[in-house]
């Protein structure tokens, strides 16, 4: 199976909300988008042309090559139809892979069930044609085959990504419940931020707002921080595919004058871990790190920038209480210090929300994990006009 130049369909996942967002991505990078669908894109390309949006796409999780697609309705029907498919053309008899699934049929009970009869058609037809078997396991470090079995419809793909794409690689030291770095990049793409004006982020936390805005600003795609995808494992592959790809992201790093990002916390070790993910990620000379509370961070001057709030959303009641006197304090800052710029705040409590005595222009839907979450902006004005036209939500 020439998959590495044979077109076939390719599912690109993401988590919930972030679909429009990877639109965006895929069709900036020339692909045809066949169909949209809440977690995710399919579109139509070769193995070649996951190696490309491996390296490149900030919101995916997965990049799915299908291989085919059949009418399932029993276990013993999964492992007749995988037992044709030449494994032998595609996973190395002395290598190893894994095996994932999302399966939805009233005779399986536990996934893994499926991912051992998926498991047993491999070995088994490798074993038949070779006499060897490869080794297999839960660990995605080698060739990751993929199934999706719903009702009587199932289709098997290669995962060409492995390790999730949502993780961008550079995050050392977490901190405390981050936003997750493909959720952070959709958030600064539905700001429609221009990449040259400032971007300030008061309340840090782990700097992966300030990262991923660095990041995108300077055209540095995930790619450069990883070094390991299951197509790499795949029989065919050859590394040239991938160090032609990966040259052409070092290509296409570019400098942004005058570029301001700055981020703030009023924690020493929140800033500590904020410095240290932005050098993995190779962008810790572009954001200027400052330790203070949000309202004594300091905004350029007529920046007509962005500024960008990820709050704590409180759990206990203690803690909402307290976060009620925050949530209007970021009001009151964005009111008095942020004339001129468009101001952000992605919170998961909508009730604290109302706390912060501002319209919101927009109201933009995510998930953080399965938290139903809103991403608001606010348009504040200088001057007479910002007085007239904030009201109280």
């Amino acid at each position: 199976m020439q998959v590495f130049d044979s077109p076939s369909r390719i599912i690109v996942t993401c988590y919930g909300r972030l679909s429009p967002y990877l639109q965006q991505e895929i069709t900036a990078l020339g692909y045809k988008i066949v169909r949209p669908f809440a977690t995710g894109v399919e579109l139509y390309g070769s193995v070649k042309d996951c190696i490309r949006l491996n390296l490149r796409l900030r919101c995916a999780s997965q990049v799915l090559y299908s291989l085919r697609e059949f009418r399932c309705n029993h276990p013993d029907e999964l492992y007749r139809a995988l037992l044709p498919i030449p494994w032998e053309e595609l996973i190395s008899p002395t290598g190893y892979f894994s095996v994932t699934s999302n399966v939805y049929h009233p005779t399986i009970n536990n996934s893994m069930f499926a991912n051992v009869k998926v498991k047993d058609a491999i070995v088994d037809r490798l074993r038949r044609e070779t006499g060897k078997r490869p080794s297999t396991g839960a660990e995605l470090k080698g060739a990751v085959i993929y199934l999706y079995w719903k009702d009587r419809s199932a289709e098997i793909f290669l995962d060409t990504s492995g390790e999730t794409l949502a993780k961008h690689g550079y995050r050392k030291l977490p901190g405390t419940a981050p936003m997750l770095e493909s959720l952070a990049a959709a958030t600064i793409l539905a700001s429609q931020w221009d990449r040259r004006s400032p971007f300030v982020n008061p309340m840090c936390g782990a700097g992966t707002l300030a990262i991923e805005a660095a990041l995108i600003a300077t055209d540095r795609f995930p790619g450069l921080l990883r070094d390991n995808y299951a197509f790499m494992h795949l029989t065919g592959f050859q590394r040239s595919m991938y160090t032609r790809e990966r040259a052409l992201l070092d290509g296409e790093i570019k400098d942004v004058p005058g570029l301001k990002i700055i981020a703030t916390d009023n924690a020493p070790e929140a800033i500590q871990r904020s410095k240290i993910n932005a050098t993995a990620a190779g962008v810790e000379p572009l954001i200027e790190f400052d330790l203070c509370d949000f309202a004594a961070t300091e905004l350029p001057a007529d920046g007509n920038g962005v500024v960008f709030f990820n709050p704590e959303y409180g759990e206990r009641m203690g803690e909402v209480a307290e976060l009620e006197k925050t949530y209007s304090q970021l009001g009151d800052f964005m009111k008095q210090k942020c004339g001129g710029y468009k101001g952000y705040i992605f919170t998961g409590n909508l009730e604290l929300a109302k706390k912060i005595g501002l319209k919101a222009r927009r109201r933009i839907e995510f998930y953080n994990g399965k938290l139903d979450c809103r991403l608001l902006e606010f348009e504040l004005y200088a001057g007479s006009r910002r007085q007239k036209t904030d009201t109280p939500e």
